[in-house]
């Protein structure tokens, strides 16, 4: 897939109606510092369309952009952040649960988990909800610049245990800096728009 036009079409804040949209969506979902914004920023090839910050929890909407006038990728809420208040997590994760529940053009899920650390409770729980309401979550494995490469399979296969995820389970390892998966990760979008044009 190559990104030609990217427009950020609309931002969703807790009272804010979710989009009837008629084009097919991928989400991204993933902590509050896992580096959403910057894996978003990456594969539309722009410096900072997504806010990126060293401060996590910056991600509090719904953000849906418009790629190629052929999909969206929606941006959702990054959750887990300890220096927020409990209601504002509650509130996070109800719309991301909302969206997860109403979309009807939601595709696939792309989930983020930091290659270097093992999954969170929250990560799995996550994982979790995106296989309970009948999605197959791709795992994006960010930061993969920040290890060795001879230790990656071994990071890989701790993601996996700690998510209590199947070997069918597909995990990318990623890096915003050297764009080591981003071609795979585009791949999987260019899959839903041809699997849309099918149907």
């Amino acid at each position: 897939m190559k990104i030609k036009n990217v427009e950020l079409e609309l931002v969703c804040g807790p009272t804010s109606k979710l989009p009837e949209n008629s084009l097919p969506e991928v989400a991204f979902a993933g902590k509050s510092n896992v580096g959403k914004s910057s894996l978003i920023n990456s594969l539309m090839n722009r410096k900072s369309l997504a806010r990126t910050s060293s401060q996590p929890g910056k991600t509090q909407t719904i953000n849906f952009y418009n790629i190629n006038k052929e999909m969206y990728f929606v941006d959702l809420p990054g959750y887990g952040y300890a220096k927020v208040s409990e209601a504002e997590k509650k509130r996070w994760g109800e719309m991301i649960e909302n969206y997860l529940n109403s979309s009807k053009m939601l595709r696939v899920v792309f989930l983020l988990i930091d290659i270097r650390h093992k999954p969170s409770a929250n990560d799995k729980q996550m994982f979790e909800w995106i296989e309970y309401m009948g999605f197959d979550p791709v795992i994006i494995a960010t930061k993969s610049d920040k290890i060795k490469r001879s230790q990656l399979d071994k990071h890989i296969k701790e993601i996996r245990l700690g998510l209590g995820a199947s070997n069918e389970t597909i995990i990318v390892p990623f890096s915003s800096l050297t764009k080591a998966g981003r071609d795979t990760i585009l791949d999987f979008c260019d899959q839903v728009i041809e699997n849309e044009e099918d149907m």
